[in-house]
């Protein structure tokens, strides 16, 4: 453990933003699961749209925040798209 006081409280700090940054990640794989479930289930277009949009939100979050790289962010994304266009597109 640290002795000076700003590099304890720094330590402080890190814990907090590790604890942050993991339920971000862990309610962005929670969102996927969800678009993905979806699409094996074979729910509506609405409600695909809906959870696909809400998705990418968190991961457009993450990635401000840093808390994902930026193509890492976008890779997701785009695998994430791509897999409800071919959902939408079988079902019209």
């Amino acid at each position: 453990m640290a002795n000076i006081k700003s590099a304890k409280k720094r330590a402080r700090q890190t814990i907090k933003k590790r604890e942050k940054n993991l339920d971000r990640k862990t309610a962005i794989k929670t969102a996927i699961r969800k678009v993905e479930d979806a699409l094996k289930a074979g729910a509506s277009k609405e409600e695909t749209a809906e959870l696909f949009k809400k998705a990418e939100a968190q991961l457009a979050r993450a990635k401000n925040k840093n808390v994902l790289h930026a193509n890492t962010s976008a890779r997701k994304i785009s695998r994430l798209a791509k897999k409800v266009a071919v959902a939408q597109k079988t079902k019209a």
